[in-house]
């Protein structure tokens, strides 16, 4: 009696998605990158192909962090409130791929940064480097339907990833990027349903669903990251089965989730059993990262060298599965 090889056949993928414009495409970035494509499961090389790594984008701020511990502040303490300085050590040092550049000097209770002045620091962050750029807002949909368009007209045919977009504030950051030519940020709770709605009402403006990347929203480890990944393989699940809506690809803010857990934050004199600082919360930033990998994502937002460093050999390992497998 033969043993057969149990093999699931998909009907269809996650969706490609590109980001960053070269010279040849009217933008002044040194590649292009593309994200999503999976036919399969994340890295399960027996049943489809995972054309595209996930990506890693480096997180850099508009102003000085005022809830990031030492030991994420360490690696970036002579760029801090430097946005261009920062973006070009993360390249250049750390080797980013990608720039995230989180407005987070914009927010009413932070600095309440003018649309002027966002302006001037995607531009700086652009001269700075020539990688793909992640334009991301202060999570105040009023503030951010102020500045977002903006910094979207500043950035045109750059190809930018922008967001984001909500289930109940969406119409005016999809007419800027539509516009612009950037790809844009779908943002969802944990609720499978919604993210579909949201990228429903998304495609019915006419906006394509190839510049479509999902943000449903997680935890970092330990703080619900179970259901956070069960709705990641759902979608992903659906995206295999044919449905186009759930086809983006995902995005997660790593960094920012694992950097709130105070596992991560607390100092070593405060938990001296929980080991030194240093090392624990560069390995929370890296645990977090390996799981919602697993869980089908395909952009992280991160934040240390360290940590990013850890999760690329990671991904090399697993796409060298792939390459031999073929």
């Amino acid at each position: 009696m033969t043993f057969e090889e149990p093999i699931e056949k998909w009907s269809s993928g996650v969706a490609t998605v590109t980001l960053g414009a070269t010279a040849s495409e009217g933008g002044t970035r040194c590649r292009k990158i593309d994200i999503g494509g999976a036919t399969t499961l994340p890295f399960l090389t027996f049943e489809g192909i995972t054309p595209n790594k996930p990506v890693i984008a480096m997180e850099v701020l508009d102003c000085v962090p005022s809830d990031w511990p030492e030991t994420l502040i360490k690696p970036f303490a002579d760029v801090v409130g430097k946005p261009g300085e920062w973006a070009a050590k993360c390249v250049s040092q750390y080797g980013a791929e990608m720039i995230c550049l989180k407005l987070e000097g914009i927010h009413p209770d932070s600095e309440d940064k003018s649309p002027d002045e966002a302006v001037k620091v995607v531009e700086e962050v652009l001269r700075a480097v020539d990688v793909p750029l992640v334009i991301w807002g202060c999570d105040v949909d009023e503030k951010d339907n102020i500045v977002l368009p903006a910094c979207s007209q500043a950035a045109a045919g750059e190809r930018c990833l922008i967001g984001t977009a909500k289930e109940d504030n969406y119409k005016t950051l999809v007419a800027s990027c539509m516009a612009d030519g950037h790809a844009l940020i779908a943002e969802s709770p944990l609720d499978i349903n919604i993210a579909k709605q949201l990228n429903v009402l998304i495609s019915e403006m006419g906006f394509p669903l190839n510049r479509v990347v999902m943000y449903p929203t997680t935890g970092g480890l330990g703080y619900g990251i179970e259901y956070a990944y069960s709705i990641q393989e759902r979608g992903r699940l659906a995206a295999l089965m044919g449905d186009k809506m759930m086809s983006p690809p995902v995005v997660c803010q790593i960094g920012q989730e694992a950097w709130n857990a105070k596992e991560a934050k607390a100092t070593t004199e405060e938990v001296p059993h929980w080991g030194p600082a240093e090392d624990r919360g560069i390995m929370w930033e890296a645990m977090t990262a390996v799981m919602l990998l697993q869980a089908g994502s395909d952009l992280l937002i991160m934040r240390h060298p360290k940590a990013v460093a850890m999760v690329n050999q990671i991904i090399d390992m697993l796409m060298s599965k792939q390459q031999a497998a073929k």
